[in-house]
């Protein structure tokens, strides 16, 4: 049976009203200069709104001119769309972090008292680039499913497990980019003795010692590792550079199976071809391994369960695909920033949209399918109910808006713009 449901005349307010209470979007705007001179947009509230139909809502320049005309909310040009857009870039980037740091952190998983947060980084490129213009990084919370964290930077912007204040009680996993020892101890200094880390180690990407201060060859130690896929576990030391404490780490191995092993030996030998540079045999023995590095004590973290909940890690890939797919941050139509503030933007009010007891359902919903749902929803309250009246009875200034550039060339056939509806 079916339940009809009432529709307003305008539900961005309703949609405005699910934001933290003590978000004030025109203060926001002012701090950050966004609006400056109440004149066309004239609050935070309309700015967002614009940039929500012009970002996720695939709207071109003119587009958007022509659509703030036919909704009644003012009259701008498309000069005048594209200067306020790039003055909201600062105001999206605020808005985005306050959201994130309004939500709450996810439930303990695995161990009690601690909650698991994977860190991860994708590249973006600009329309007609061959290689890497922007960086987005995230932290992702297995406990909500959803981002905790998302700062975007120039393709100079490395990977930092540091990126995004580490929480108490937060064990943050990370791939072996992520391995390099001054930024953990960066990181466990932030936790405040905290917060832990588990990380994906290469072969050579840590100068190890033993805790007598000897150096330790992990290549020689993974020929000497019997066969099987029982985990090995012993403390090591990592060089954290001139001057400063080694990093205490615990190194956890395990070999993997032997169709595991042949695969990542094969993706490591195209890899060095594609390259162009000789493979090292010692990364064909590394190949045969998942070694993984952490701060966790022995006692209470098993090796079994770390490498367990290291598999979780993939998580976060599946996240920045959905970001990818449906908000399509991979393909920017833009050359500045501002397209990636308004697809977190979007991202980050459109997943607080469903309610929150449908993650405590009997069934196990997609979360692809449900924030593609919210999504639309977004987009529809964004853009708000047009009538086929509004293009027929529209103003001149909507024409002007929605008419082709002057060009020297005219065009053969001339449509009025009431004939085509």
């Amino acid at each position: 049976m079916q339940i009809a449901a009432s529709v307003p005349t305008d539900q961005f307010a309703e949609l405005l009203s699910r934001l933290p209470a003590d978000l004030d979007l025109d203060r926001l705007a002012l701090e950050t200069k966004a609006v400056q001179r109440k004149r066309k947009i004239s609050d935070g509230a309309g700015l967002l709104r614009l940039a929500l139909a012009r970002g996720p809502g695939g709207f071109s320049l003119r587009q958007t001119a022509g659509w703030v005309s036919l909704l009644g909310t003012g009259e701008l040009s498309n000069p005048g769309v594209h200067y306020r857009l790039k003055q909201a870039v600062a105001f999206l980037a605020a808005l985005v972090g306050l959201l994130l740091a309004a939500k709450a952190p996810g439930a303990r998983l695995r161990w009690p008292g601690r909650m698991l947060r994977l860190a991860d980084g994708t590249c973006v490129s600009k329309p007609g680039s061959k290689g890497t213009d922007w960086r987005v990084h995230g932290v992702f919370d297995l406990g909500s499913g959803g981002f905790s964290h998302l700062e975007l930077t120039d393709k100079h912007g490395a990977e930092a497990l540091e990126r995004g204040a580490p929480l108490a009680g937060e064990i943050r996993i990370g791939d072996r980019g992520y391995a390099r020892a001054p930024v953990l101890q960066r990181f466990l200094a932030a936790g405040g003795g905290t917060a832990d880390f588990i990380v994906r180690i290469g072969w050579n990407a840590l100068r190890l010692t033993t805790p007598r201060g000897k150096p330790f060859d992990l290549v020689a130690y993974l020929r000497r590792l019997p066969a099987g896929t029982k985990p090995h576990d012993m403390t090591l030391r990592a060089a954290a550079g001139p001057g400063k404490a080694a990093l205490v780490l615990r190194l956890i191995v395990q070999r993997k199976t032997p169709q595991a092993a042949e695969a990542t030996r094969l993706a490591v030998r195209r890899a060095a071809i594609k390259k162009g540079k000789k493979l090292d045999p010692s990364s064909l023995i590394a190949a045969e391994f998942m070694i993984l590095g952490t701060s966790l004590p022995k006692r209470g973290y098993k090796a079994k369960d770390i490498l367990a909940v290291y598999r979780l890690r993939w998580q976060i890939e599946l996240a920045f695909k959905r970001l990818k797919s449906l908000l399509h941050i991979d393909r920017l139509p833009t050359l500045t920033s501002f397209s990636l503030c308004c697809a977190t933007t979007s991202a980050r009010i459109s997943w607080n949209l469903p309610p929150e007891d449908l993650l405590d359902a009997d069934y196990i919903p997609s979360l692809w399918a449900v924030q593609k749902i919210t999504l639309l929803v977004l987009l529809f309250i964004t853009i708000g109910l047009l009538s086929l009246a509004c293009l027929t009875e529209a103003g001149p200034m909507v024409h002007r808006n929605l008419a082709n550039a002057p060009r020297k060339r005219k065009p053969s056939v001339r449509y009025p713009v009431q004939g085509l509806f």
